[in-house]
């Protein structure tokens, strides 16, 4: 008899290690800790916002307590009141001294940022980004100084409570054992911190292990997935023995993951980088699935050259998410060490608040609001990782290793019943064809038997197809039985050949762009966009009748300084004149179309004669 372990030794077992960027401020809390230090608050249409349980008084009971307050009611959690401006003076001034005395980037609380983000697109893609940074001035959004004020509350947090918490769950399903890691962040100062999407109050994070259970109840971990913004499926997961999988071996021998969180996002990373992470505009999705649909028609149906993956990335806009690991470390091992909790369907806060775990920013595109607990999403809905943890990471079609031998067999068994059932039907239906062939041959030409001939006919048309139709299914079922012996007798459980087959859209670093006087490239591709900007407004104002024109010419030269940066300036001017080419091509066909038709038709005309001469003279 197995002995199962409990959900707290094998938490332990398989936490993970948690690497983070010089300059985070914000690590995982105890959600009661945090309570401590917020306000609940409930916002209903049209109204302004309630409270409800002023900051101090919050606990995790009173959090869970039933609350009706109508439809669209959204309650939400307030870390930051009204900040105290010498606390904050405070705090900004001794970052700013931090950062003076460590010019030599030594200190682990001092980022810097390297190349710019901007330099790494196109010039499209900045000019996406200049209507989202415009779209923050109209939407709701974090004020600037929460973020500073976080720090400050943040501070508080661990002078009463310095533990580095995790929530763990531990879930049997489908011969899976699954090991959930929720990590929960006080504030997610991506925009204001790192120069990236979004900040917000609350940031929850999550990591799973997935294990194949022995007979004698040992856990073999098999797979884990990482959680990456809104990212779900199999490009989430990777092998446990994937290269890309780095791990630490503690005193006993235990191998534990390690994870490269994004700083300020805390987005999840299997190796240390920056990520070029793209923000799709939602007023801009019918324009990129037709031009995905073009691409894809392009690429896959015509069988042109391009990119594997067809979707476009011209209209999103572009962050980087670094990722680097040179900062703080928490896990086994480390100098920081992590608490479990153990965290289930029987936990009352995470199953009773259905609220957002910070501020409601009102934003009408949810990157500014706070996001709901690790059972919710921000609708009130339950996550796809909490109720169905396989299908959230594609692994819901994959049984464990341990069970394939088994679950191969019992295929090829029903494919066998399969066959045979096949094969009886192809000959009964055979027979029948037969007998309705040699009844048509004697009704032929028996004319008070027309009708009869005719049902007949029909008859066998339909029975015919019927009968191919299970001979391909025949055919077909015997090759896959086929194939499923093969796989059966040469089965490895770790096969390397399938160990990355699962991946569509690998989410790798990115590489640092090759740029011609890369100081002066990135100082370009900052300000390349607010001067056309002006230039369109002076040319509006004082030469009006030269706007197209002067449009024109800023853009091209704009086109000449990037691929000059980029060393393609060769790739712009053949791009240049095929599109010219093109062009021309197209001026001509319209201009003559009809001198165009009439001689296709004539050189038509003169092919099809010459192959029908030939075929007389072969």
């Amino acid at each position: 008899m197995k002995e199962l372990q409990s959900p707290n030794a094998i938490l332990r077992r398989f936490e993970p290690v948690i690497r983070y960027t010089r300059g985070e401020r914000f690590f995982p809390v105890a959600v009661e800790t945090y309570i401590k230090h917020c306000s609940l608050w409930v916002q209903r249409p049209d109204e302004p916002a309630e409270l409800l349980v002023p900051q101090g008084e919050l606990t995790l009971e009173e959090l869970t307590r039933p609350r009706n307050h109508g439809f669209g009611a959204v309650y939400f959690l307030k870390l930051i009141e009204p900040p105290d401006l010498i606390e904050l003076a405070k705090y900004s001034l001794n970052k700013a001294v931090k950062t003076l005395s460590n010019q030599d980037g030594d200190d682990e609380d001092v980022f810097r940022p390297g190349r710019g983000r901007l330099a790494r697109v196109g010039y499209m893609s900045r000019l996406i980004d200049a209507l989202f940074s415009f779209s923050l001035l109209l939407r709701g959004r974090v004020p600037g100084d929460t973020a500073a004020a976080a720090a400050v509350e943040y501070q508080r947090m661990r002078e009463d409570d310095d533990r580095f918490c995790y929530y763990g769950r531990v879930v049997r399903e489908n011969g899976w054992v699954v090991v959930q890691y929720w990590f929960f962040y006080p504030f997610n100062n991506w925009r204001s911190g790192f120069f990236g999407v979004n900040d917000h109050e609350g940031d929850w994070e999550m990591v799973t292990v997935y294990c194949s259970e022995q007979e004698d109840g040992s856990l073999t971990p098999e797979w884990v997935a990482y959680s990456s913004h809104e990212y779900s499926g199999d490009d989430l997961r990777r092998r446990w023995d994937d290269p890309e999988v780095e791990k630490v071996v503690d005193e006993h021998g235990c191998e534990h993951p390690v994870i490269y969180a994004g700083a300020g996002s805390h987005a999840s990373y299997f190796s240390a980088g920056e990520y070029l992470t793209e923000l799709q505009l939602t007023f801009l999705s019918p324009v990129t699935r037709i031009l995905d649909g073009i691409r894809s028609f392009w690429v896959k149906k015509l069988g042109f050259a391009g990119p594997e993956d067809v979707r476009s990335h011209v209209f999103c806009v572009p962050f980087v998410d670094y990722a680097r690991g040179d900062g703080v470390s928490i896990g086994p091992g480390q100098s920081r060490e992590w608490t479990p909790q153990v965290v289930d369907t029987q936990t009352d806060w995470a199953v009773n608040y259905r609220g957002l775990w910070g501020l409601y920013a009102r934003d009408p595109v949810a990157g500014e609001n706070a996001p709901a607990g690790p059972v919710y999403r921000r609708d009130g809905s339950v996550r796809r990782s909490w109720y169905d943890p396989l299908g959230w990471a594609g692994l819901d079609k994959l049984p464990p290793s341990c069970e394939v031998p088994d679950l191969v067999s019992e295929r090829i068994s029903h494919m066998r019943t399969e066959l045979s059932s096949l094969e009886a039907e192809i000959r009964e239906k055979s027979v029948q064809l037969q007998h309705l062939g040699l009844e048509t041959a004697a009704l032929q030409g028996e004319f008070h038997l027309e009708s009869a001939y005719y049902a007949a006919v029909a008859e066998i048309n339909a029975l015919s197809s019927d009968l191919g139709e299970l001979r391909r299914r025949h055919s077909e079922t015997t090759a896959k039985l086929q194939t499923l012996e093969r796989y059966r007798e040469n089965y490895h459980p770790w096969d390397s050949a399938f160990m990355r087959s699962h991946i569509r859209h690998p989410h790798q670093p990115s590489s640092d762009v090759d740029l011609r006087l890369a100081w002066l490239a990135e100082i370009f591709a900052a300000v390349n966009v607010g001067l056309m900007m002006i230039a369109v407004v002076l040319l509006a104002v004082f030469a009006r009748q030269y706007l197209v024109v002067g449009l024109a010419a800023m853009v091209g030269l704009i086109l000449l300084v990037e691929a000059s940066f980029r060393r393609q300036l060769f790739r712009l001017i053949n791009s240049f004149a095929t599109g010219l080419a093109v062009v021309s091509a197209l001026i001509l066909i319209f201009e003559f179309f009809w001198e165009i038709v009439v001689a296709l038709v004539f050189a038509a005309a003169l092919y099809i004669t010459w192959e029908n001469i030939r075929e007389i003279r072969s």
